[in-house]
């Protein structure tokens, strides 16, 4: 089974409710317009920050078939 993962860290952003909010929304609707440019296969992943620049989580492509290559653009793209 290949899972897409995005982890955000509530605890360690430290933010309050509103800023949660706005925060959370600001990295889904990036990395939603931004997959594209990904083959997301196992292995492929990135970072996550908020608009501060400070890191509060990552995404991740997990499982499938072991020695897939990962972090590959797609061609074309």
């Amino acid at each position: 089974m290949t899972k897409f993962l995005l982890e955000v860290d509530l605890e360690q952003a430290d933010w309050d409710e509103d800023t949660a909010v706005r925060e959370l929304g600001r990295i889904l609707r990036y990395w939603g317009g931004n997959l594209h440019h990904y083959a997301l296969r196992p292995g492929d992943g990135s970072a996550l920050y908020d608009s501060a620049y400070r890191e509060v989580g990552s995404w991740a492509v997990a499982g499938g078939t072991a020695g897939t290559p990962g972090a590959a653009e797609r061609p074309g793209k």
